[in-house]
């Protein structure tokens, strides 16, 4: 007699459909719950307004109030401010991943950095830089570039031993074996990385926009919450989830085109 089959089971695959469907499944019913304790009166409207009074609020942001380019300008400062720390974190992730005279030099340093609050250096930066585009640039930067050193270098670390001793023994020297062997070897890890702390920088956004911005998602949320705009804070919120997951497909195509060996 064959058993039958599972609906759950471990590690195993299912079909694209089906996990679309589960995808958008539990929107529908996290959307319908907010929607139904909203109309029932479970919660304050004042302070959780109902999904589709934000979507409304959205609305008139976007086409009456000029949202669009408080949009672009997050998007903006997003992408410079994980560009700029890419480019520190990435080779120098690396290297202190390949060498461990450089992990033990560099390594006390960057750790140390890991564990201070971002938002702590908000006072500093506003001396240093006064209150334009660089506070909140040199404030994402922060918050990001020693946690993705951090990880290049992991993941640089797992690359396996025999890779390395073939190449030597194929006569590679030092510089062949950082980019013949190990670069190849890690690209593929170092894109999840960044994928993964590119939704910490989303995170940090309106932390940064509230640093004496008048423009971006989160300079309009502080407006909203003088005047107890709910509806515009949760609009805020839900554009800027809706940005990220936008950003989190978009690097999991470039992962699938660039590296689809692995798949």
């Amino acid at each position: 007699m064959i058993a039958p089959k599972k609906r759950l089971e471990i590690r195993k695959p299912i079909k694209r459909l089906t996990s679309i469907y589960l995808g958008i499944l539990i929107w529908v019913i996290f959307f319908g719950t907010w929607q139904l304790a909203s109309s029932l009166g479970w919660v304050n409207a004042l302070l959780v307004p109902g999904p589709i009074d934000v979507i409304e609020a959205l609305r008139e942001l976007i086409f009456e109030r000029g949202f669009v380019s408080d949009i672009f300008d997050s998007i903006w400062r997003v992408v410079i401010s994980f560009l700029l720390a890419s480019a520190v974190a990435i080779p120098l992730g690396i290297l202190m991943g390949s060498f461990h005279g450089l992990e033990s030099f560099f390594n006390p340093f960057v750790s140390a950095w890991r564990y201070l609050p971002a938002p702590s250096f908000i006072p500093v930066l506003l001396m240093w830089f006064g209150t334009g585009e660089t506070p909140k640039l040199a404030l994402l930067f922060i918050g990001v570039v020693f946690f993705l050193i951090t990880m290049v270098m992991d993941y640089t670390k797992k690359i396996r031993v025999e890779l390395l001793e073939t190449a030597e023994t194929l006569g590679a020297n030092r510089n062949q074996l950082v980019r013949t062997v190990i670069i190849p070897a890690v690209l593929p890890d170092i894109f999840i990385a960044m994928r993964q702390m590119l939704a910490v920088t989303w995170t940090y956004l309106v932390i940064a926009e509230i640093v004496a911005s008048t423009t971006g998602i989160g300079a309009m949320m502080m407006r909203a919450r003088r005047f107890l705009h709910t509806d515009e804070i949760m609009a805020g919120i839900m554009i800027i989830g809706v940005l990220g997951l936008l950003f989190d497909l978009f690097f999991r195509y470039l992962h699938r085109k660039l590296f689809a060996y692995l798949y």
